[in-house]
């Protein structure tokens, strides 16, 4: 289905890496857009209004012309996606960004996001921060880092939607207090997948 004419409302949190996802795919598709900020520091993801359209409580959120609501993020960017490049037409191939996007939801955002979010927005000091994150973090970063040691994206040889997703927490990994040069190889990955989405680099 084509999305290029659609009329497009997204309901996110600009700090939020799961809805930048959402910016991303619609931008480098050019899939017009109206974002609506929600704060979910402010709990704003916690009124009524919000939960008649997520009862959930969490951003992102769509709504589409036709007035229908979906969420989840990387539910959202497949479906902006459908047909598109940043699909891969090999079955196999799109299978394996398959693997990545429900590895980047169970293990990678858990680790990353939270620690950042615990960091930088709640300004939890180390002593309030569950020891065993900033290992789960690690050992995503060196799963990744191994992964792309002989590969410049996550499947195949094109940008995909496995590398938007994984890009989207990963590029603020300073802000959870991980230094990616002990990554090198992920760190490459980065600047070169902000420099194909067109967005400025996060350090």
């Amino acid at each position: 289905m084509s999305l290029d004419n659609a009329a497009l409302t997204v309901y996110g949190d600009s700090i939020s890496g799961n809805c930048l996802k959402i910016k991303f795919v619609a931008d480098r598709l050019g899939i017009p857009y109206d974002w609506v900020e929600v704060s979910v520091l402010a709990k704003e993801t916690r009124t009524p209004e919000f939960r008649a359209m997520n009862p959930a409580g969490q951003v992102p959120v769509v709504r589409f012309a036709n007035n229908n609501v979906l969420a989840q993020s990387n539910a959202i960017i497949l479906h902006l996606a459908e047909g598109s490049d940043l699909i891969p037409a090999d079955a196999f191939e799109r299978a394996q960004m398959y693997q990545w996007l429900f590895w980047e939801q169970y293990s990678h955002e858990p680790a990353i996001a939270v620690l950042r979010f615990q960091k930088h927005y709640l300004k939890k000091p180390d002593s309030e921060i569950d020891a065993a994150l900033p290992k789960r973090c690690a050992a995503v970063l060196t799963l990744m880092n191994n992964h792309l040691a002989d590969r410049s994206h996550f499947v195949g040889r094109t940008l995909s939607l496995a590398d938007v997703a994984l890009v989207a927490y990963t590029r603020f990994a300073h802000q959870a207090g991980l230094d990616l040069a002990q990554y090198p190889d992920v760190r490459a990955w980065v600047r070169r997948i902000e420099a194909e989405l067109k967005i400025q680099h996060a350090q």
